[in-house]
């Protein structure tokens, strides 16, 4: 199924690759990288373009998916879930969001998820921008970047890295956050 929905996009190019990027923001639970590797693949030289592409369709899609967890995800989770839990939540949103929203928006996580919580949950709406901004353009320009230079080896640095590199980078970002915090409560005290 998974191959199947990414050839789909894949048969409108630009626009697939934009729309993939922008449903994932909302409500597909693929990521676009996958097409952004695969078009990259095919006309290296042409991989920044398609890493503009799926980075603006995933920063326009991303208040789309706020405005759905907010309006539709916030009563629908208050039915479900015991009222303490949801309190419970919303508390460590908001005191850990910053790095959740950052961290997960460069994550092969679908990037929905952090999308609709940030709604859900009361999150800034210009913070979850700003985080989309950051995270999602060091994803797809980092993917980019490597198909520009290295052609096809960059597939074969991707098989063997992606989830490794991915990884370090989310601790990375999860390190520079906390030393960030930790300056604010310090200027603050």
């Amino acid at each position: 199924m998974f191959d199947t929905i990414t050839e789909i996009f894949m048969q409108y190019g630009l626009w697939g690759l934009f729309s993939l990027s922008f449903l994932d923001a909302i409500i597909l639970p693929i990521p676009p990288f996958f097409l952004q590797i695969g078009m990259s693949l095919l006309a290296p030289a042409s991989a920044l373009q398609y890493a503009t592409v799926a980075f603006t369709g995933s920063v326009l899609g991303a208040p789309i998916g706020y405005l759905l967890g907010k309006w539709l995800g916030k009563p629908l989770m208050h039915k479900v879930v015991p009222a303490k839990w949801v309190n419970s939540a919303t508390n460590l949103f908001e005191k850990d969001g910053d790095a959740a929203v950052l961290i997960g928006s460069f994550t092969p996580i679908p990037f929905k998820v952090f999308t609709i919580l940030s709604g859900v949950f009361g999150y800034s709406l210009t913070k979850l921008m700003l985080f989309a901004i950051i995270g999602r353009g060091l994803k797809f320009y980092l993917i980019g970047l490597l198909f520009y230079f290295y052609g096809e080896q960059a597939k074969a640095l991707l098989d063997q890295y992606l989830e490794v590199g991915l990884l370090s980078i989310a601790v990375i970002l999860a390190i520079g956050w906390f030393i960030m915090k930790k300056r604010q409560k310090k200027y603050l005290s």
